[in-house]
């Protein structure tokens, strides 16, 4: 029989892990997307950080996380970078 077949992965899909395997996906997607910012925005300067600092990591968990980053990036979060990263795009 096949070394890796189906079954190995059940604990994916059943139980709360689902939710918790696709959380770590986003963070990674809203990973690639912010240095994308960076990238656009000529790099790691000191006003991109403050930028990053104050309309995202500054709000902390007063505001909803989304909307922060919406704030931060301009925009909702994009996958495309994500993709390029794994190879997948571009």
């Amino acid at each position: 029989p096949t070394r890796y077949s189906s079954t190995y992965f059940a604990h994916v899909f059943s139980g709360g892990y689902s939710a918790g395997y696709y959380s770590y996906i986003w963070s990674e997607v809203l990973d690639a997307d912010t240095v994308e910012w960076f990238r656009e925005n000529g790099g790691l300067t000191r006003a991109n950080g403050d930028r990053f600092r104050t309309r995202l990591l500054g709000v902390g968990g007063s505001k909803d996380p989304l909307e922060a980053y919406r704030d931060f990036r301009g925009r909702d979060a994009d996958i495309a970078p994500l993709l390029v990263r794994r190879g997948l795009g571009g």
